[in-house]
C-alpha cells in the first residue's frame, strides 16, 4: 500500500497581507498546489488540512458590520462557509496542478465535521487567533465594544482569539479514508474541521475555532498516515528561539519533544501546537512528523532540512 502523508498549511500561507484580495488568495492556493502535487511523485497518497484563522475572522467582521440589516450566524456557521471556500481554492488549484502534469484530476474536497467536548477547559481560555492584527490600543476598543477575547500573537500585533477545544472525532472519516484509498487527493478537516458536539444522536454546533494540527495528527492516526507535515514559517524548529543562543533542531524525539513543552520552549501561541500534534501523531501509530517551512516540504522529506519528531 501506498504511504500516505498528511499535509497540514496554515489560513495564513493561503492570505497574502492579512488576507488580501480573491486573486491573491488564488496565487497562494496554486503555490500551494504545486508543493502538494509534488509529494506525490514517490507514490504517495496525499491528505492536505488547512487552517483558516485569517479568513474566519475577516467574514465574522464583514457581519458585524452589517450586522443591523442581516441576522449574523454562529461562528461554527462561519467554519463552515470559509472551509467551502478555501476547500474550493485548494481543491481547483491541486487539480490544475495534477492536470498541468499529466495526471487524472482526481481531487475531493471533503465537508468536515470534527467532535469536540462540551467540558473542554478550552471554553473557559480562549487562545486561538482569529482576523487581522491590530495595535494593541485599537484591539482592545473592539473587545470592550463587541465583547471579544484579545491577546497578543507571537510578537506580530493583537488579534481576536476564540476557544480551541480538543479535537477527539472526525465524523467523515470513513469517507476521508475511501477517497484516499481510490486515489483522490484530498482535502478535509478545513478550519480544523467545523467543530460539534454530540448530544444524545444529534450533532450540534459549538462556537470555536479547532486547531488545524491538532485536527490533521488526529485524522492522520484514523487513515493511517505515514507522515505528518506541519508547515511554519521556519526551516526547522529551535530552541531559545529569537536569542542569541538560538539552536536549531534536526531531530526530536516524543519524550524531548514534551520535555521541551514543559519548559516552556514552544510557546502555546507558536511553535507549542504544533510540536505536541507531532507527538500526538506519532503516539496514534504514525513514523513521523516534520515540522518545516513551506518552501522547503521536497527538502524535508528528503531528509536535508525540518525538524522530525519520531518515537
Amino acid at each position: 500500500m501506498s504511504e500516505t502523508v498528511v499535509l497540514a498549511i496554515g489560513g495564513n500561507a493561503l492570505a497574502p497581507a492579512g488576507l488580501g484580495d480573491f486573486a491573491g488568495q488564488e496565487e497562494r492556493a496554486r503555490g500551494v498546489a504545486e508543493t502538494a502535487v509534488a509529494l506525490l511523485d514517490s507514490g504517495r497518497r496525499l491528505l492536505m488540512v488547512h487552517g483558516n484563522g485569517p479568513q474566519v475572522g475577516a467574514l465574522a467582521m464583514a457581519q458585524e458590520a452589517v450586522a443591523r440589516e442581516i441576522p449574523m450566524q454562529p461562528l461554527f456557521v462561519l467554519g463552515a462557509m470559509t472551509q467551502g471556500q478555501l476547500g474550493y481554492l485548494l481543491a481547483q488549484a491541486i487539480g490544475d496542478a495534477l492536470a498541468s502534469s499529466g495526471r487524472p484530476r482526481a481531487v475531493a474536497a471533503v465537508m468536515t465535521q470534527v467532535v469536540v467536548r462540551h467540558d473542554d477547559p478550552a471554553f473557559a481560555r480562549p487562545t486561538k487567533p482569529i482576523g487581522p492584527f491590530f495595535s494593541e490600543g485599537r484591539a482592545r476598543r473592539l473587545a470592550a465594544a463587541r465583547g471579544w477575547d484579545v491577546a497578543e500573537d507571537a510578537g506580530r500585533g493583537w488579534r481576536r482569539v476564540v476557544a480551541s477545544p480538543e479535537p477527539v472525532e472526525v465524523v467523515e472519516a470513513s469517507e476521508i479514508r475511501r477517497l484516499l484509498d481510490e486515489g483522490e487527493v484530498v482535502v478535509a478537516c478545513g478550519g480544523g474541521g467545523v467543530p460539534v458536539a454530540r448530544e444524545g444522536d444529534e450533532l450540534v454546533g459549538v462556537d470555536a475555532v479547532i486547531d488545524k494540527d491538532f485536527a490533521a495528527a488526529l485524522i492522520g492516526g484514523l487513515v493511517g498516515a505515514t507522515s505528518l507535515l506541519l508547515l511554519t514559517g521556519v526551516d526547522r524548529v529551535a530552541l531559545d528561539y529569537g536569542t542569541p543562543e538560538e539552536r536549531p533542531l534536526d531531530r526530536m524525539t516524543i519524550a524531548e519533544a514534551r520535555a521541551h513543552l514543559a519548559d516552556g520552549q514552544f510557546p502555546a501561541g507558536s511553535m507549542g501546537p504544533k510540536v505536541e500534534a507531532a507527538a500526538q501523531f506519532i503516539e496514534a501509530g504514525g513514523r513521523e512528523a516534520v515540522i518545516t517551512s513551506l518552501e522547503r516540504v521536497a527538502d524535508a522529506m528528503a531528509g536535508d532540512t525540518g525538524t522530525r519528531i519520531v518515537a
